[in-house]
């Protein structure tokens, strides 16, 4: 009677264990949800460190121009109001040569930029029949040419726009059009349609500027060539280039826009469109001019940013959401190798366990701040590795048993490494290794009296 007693209780006794090592599981993803939010709190920091930096020197940039602004007089009700008639040009070639500069807030880096840009076109098409407006009520002594630049605080020289055979000297002083928002200025006084044909403009820039660099495609034909010395651009906007070329220190990159493949046309009236400040990644409009005119041309911008690899924040953010997974795991491989081998681990030390790879995640965190994320997960993943292989010497005192669950623990992490390293087939390669990994452990279930 005491046998049957006895080998029921044995029986009870594994899967008593076993729940109680679940609950641990699902006890241990509270400290993994603390894991997470100091990580969002981290990154917050440095994009906080990046907008303090990038006020003093200059925010991201784009560039947008130039647009020829003509005021004109309309009738409405018996009186004549004053309103603008906006012309893009046909051709636009922007050549930009970036010198990056990485500056420190603290222990954040922040990424900051010197580019000389020379751009050169013409106006060949300028039609007023188009916009239903005479020459009479045209105001040519007040017409203007904008330059739209995102922040002009990142302007190193004076800048001079060469009209035809005029030099003109652009500022910030303004010509109120509703459309237009920041940038340059400068006056024409034209005499007539005349002074509009075969209108050639050139013009260079000396600008500082943060993280990012776009190009609003203005030209009927607009062709953009940037060469910077960054390996590690990432291109956004609305187009990608026609060519690129990424060397071990530099990368050169062309882009051509055509009319056809953009949303406003080449020239309008009023605050139908805007040239203001692009929408960055997605985001909503954020011009001032937006609240009264509808589509924001700078939208269709395209450039580069000058991405850093080393900040690793979103990969430890997705390293943490497999935290489960890796817990559930090294918990498995250990409850088999103690069943198996008729050892006792007591569920205080499978919590101690746990807990070791938590502060994996802050081991991660804390030095892929300094020296990048593929070092950082290589000496967390061994710090954590050694601390459990030690301790589990002492547990279960087997050599044999404490390498076994150290190369479990190894796999474990360069399964996650590789996942996280592959994005595009992070979801094949998860579904196959779980998949091996749970035909694993029925294979070793199959010996533990139940």
């Amino acid at each position: 009677m005491e046998t049957v007693v006895q080998n029921v209780w044995t029986k009870t006794k594994v899967l008593v264990k076993a729940l109680i090592i679940g609950g641990i599981v699902l006890i241990l993803q509270i400290p993994t949800f603390y894991v997470t939010d100091l990580i969002k709190e981290r990154e917050q920091r440095q994009k906080e460190a990046i907008v303090e930096v990038s006020s003093k020197w200059a925010g991201r940039q784009n560039i947008a121009g130039p647009v020829l602004v003509i005021p004109y007089r309309e009738n409405a009700d018996s009186t004549k109001s004053k309103h603008f008639a906006y012309f893009l040009p046909d051709q636009l070639n922007i050549h930009s040569k970036v010198s990056p500069e990485e500056k420190y807030r603290g222990i954040y880096k922040v990424m900051l930029y010197t580019s000389g840009v020379h751009l050169d076109g013409s106006f060949n098409n300028i039609s007023l029949e188009k916009l239903k407006i005479t020459p009479q009520d045209m105001i040519w002594n007040e017409a203007f040419v904008h330059l739209g630049i995102s922040d002009v605080k990142g302007l190193n020289d004076n800048v001079r726009l060469r009209w035809n055979n005029q030099v003109l000297d652009m500022s910030v002083d303004g010509w109120a059009a509703q459309a237009l928002d920041e940038g340059l200025n400068a006056p024409l006084n034209l005499t007539g349609p005349d002074d509009l044909k075969n209108v050639q403009f050139s013009a260079d820039l000396n600008l500082n500027g943060s993280q990012e660099l776009l190009f609003t495609p203005l030209g009927r034909t607009t062709s953009v060539e940037m060469k910077a010395k960054w390996p590690h651009p990432s291109f956004t906007g609305d187009i990608l280039p026609m060519q690129k070329k990424i060397s071990r220190d530099s990368f050169e990159a062309k882009w051509k826009s055509i009319s056809q493949k953009r949303n406003f046309p080449q020239q309008w009236k009023d605050n139908s469109f805007i040239v203001g400040q692009a929408s960055y990644k997605g985001s909503d409009v954020t011009s001032t001019a937006a609240a009264i005119a509808g589509v924001n041309i700078s939208n269709n911008a395209f450039g580069a940013d000058l991405y850093d690899p080393v900040s690793g924040y979103q990969k430890t953010l997705r390293s943490v959401k497999y935290s489960f997974l890796c817990i559930l795991l090294t918990f498995a491989a250990f409850f088999l190798i103690e069943t198996s081998n008729k050892k006792s681990v007591h569920p205080f030390q499978y919590g101690l366990v746990g807990l070791a790879l938590v502060l994996f995640y802050t081991l991660l965190l804390s030095f892929s701040e300094y020296i990048g994320f593929n070092f950082s997960y290589a000496i967390a993943a061994a710090a954590t590795i050694g601390l459990i292989a030690w301790f589990i010497k002492g547990i279960l005192s087997s050599s044999r048993l404490t390498v076994v669950l150290s190369v479990v623990l190894l796999l474990i992490y360069t399964y996650v490494f590789t996942i996280l390293q592959l994005q595009d087939y992070a979801l094949l390669l998860g579904s196959i290794g779980l998949f091996i990994t749970l035909a694993v452990i029925m294979h070793f279930s199959k010996k533990i009296q139940w």
